[in-house]
Formats: C-alpha cells, sequence, structure tokens
C-alpha cells in the first residue's frame, strides 16, 4: 500500500545560512537518548537557537515573520557529520516539508526521503537567487516541483537536483520502506507459511 504521493510542497520559506551544518547542530547530542522521536522539533537547533537561561538568540526560526514557514534553505553540505537520522526527524517535525541547499551530505539525504521530507540542490546562482526572494519577503511562497525538481519562488523557477530514484519514490508514495513492510503484513505471513524453513512452515 502506497504513501501519500508527495508531487508538490507549497510554503514560506526560512533561510538558515551557512556552508556545512551538520547533524550535531541540528539536533545536539544530547537528545539522541529519547526513546522515540517524539519532541525533537523543540530542540532543533537547539545550541544555536537559545541560550543557556533557555532565552533566544535570535536564530532566523525564531523570526516571529519566519512563524509557519514550512521550506527550510540553507548552504552546501547540508547535514554532514554524524548519519543520525534524529537530524531529518527534528526538521520534519517541526513542521518543515521541504529542504534547499546547495548540496546534501548523502545519509541525511537518504534519511530525509525515507520521512518524505524533500532535499532540492540548487547551483550557486539560483540558491543566492531563491535565498535572497525568501531573505527580502517573509511571505514569499515557494514551490518545489517533485517531478521536475525545481523551485519557483518570486515569479521565477530554477532547476535544481533531485535523484531519480527519490523522485520516483516520494511521487509514488514508495519512500517509506518500514510503512510498506507493516501494510503488507497479511502478505508476509502468508508468504512466510509456504517456506520450509520458516519455523511453521510445511516441508
Amino acid at each position: 500500500m502506497a504513501l501519500e504521493r508527495i508531487l508538490r510542497v507549497r510554503g514560506r520559506g526560512v533561510v538558515v545560512a551557512g556552508d556545512d551544518i551538520d547533524t550535531d547542530r541540528i539536533v545536539p547530542a544530547r537528545f539522541l537518548r529519547a526513546i522515540t522521536f517524539d519532541g525533537l522539533g523543540e530542540v532543533l537547533f537547539e545550541d544555536v537557537r537559545r541560550g543557556e537561561d533557555g532565552r533566544s538568540l535570535g536564530h532566523p526560526l525564531d523570526d516571529p515573520e519566519r512563524r509557519g514557514a514550512t521550506v527550510m534553505l540553507s548552504g552546501r553540505n547540508f547535514g554532514c557529520g554524524s548519519s543520525r537520522e534524529h537530524a531529518p526527524q527534528a526538521i520534519r517535525r517541526a513542521g518543515f516539508e521541504a529542504v534547499i541547499a546547495g548540496s546534501f551530505a548523502e545519509i541525511f539525504f537518504q534519511n530525509a526521503t525515507t520521512l518524505g521530507l524533500v532535499c532540492v540542490a540548487l547551483d550557486d546562482d539560483a540558491l543566492r537567487a531563491a535565498t535572497a526572494a525568501v531573505t527580502g519577503d517573509a511571505s514569499a511562497e515557494l514551490e518545489v516541483d517533485v517531478a521536475a525538481a525545481t523551485v519557483t519562488v518570486a515569479g521565477r523557477t530554477y532547476p535544481g537536483h533531485l535523484p531519480a530514484t527519490a523522485r520516483d519514490a516520494l511521487t509514488r508514495g514508495r519512500y517509506d520502506p518500514l510503512a510498506e513492510l507493516l501494510a503488507n503484513g497479511d502478505a508476509i505471513d502468508a508468504t512466510a507459511a509456504r517456506l520450509p524453513y520458516v519455523a511453521g512452515g510445511r516441508r
């Protein structure tokens, strides 16, 4: 059973500037002890958002004009560092549906796609233009066309990069292998019952 097909993402954006933003900055290591991913959205970029006293450090995510943004823009090599899946989980659970960046660390990209978090890479010129449009207008809406791998903002459309395998998985609703496994439990049980080397199977 396929999940919801992700064909387009539309929403306002917020820029989290910088290259090489690693997974420890996205979600600090001390929050990895949680048994579930619940609550991770609340600690997204915790150590650069809030001081030791809990007060805001003026991070873009805390800008009142950016409240409700669902598309994050950043620089090159986003999600580098350790392969913790908590990083895309935190982004997704904070309400983001897409990340647009110069490039992505491979494991982060794979973990994000499994969650239905769309990650599109833009070349330098396109990324600068899209970032400028979002920075200059908090109400500007972005549209990511998943099948075409394009980003549209402020009336301009920029070609991006989204691997064909990820495009296919997202647009067909086949991006979460665990969900597919759980949805096909009856078929798995039926197959297992026919296998002679599975306990209970007939010889």
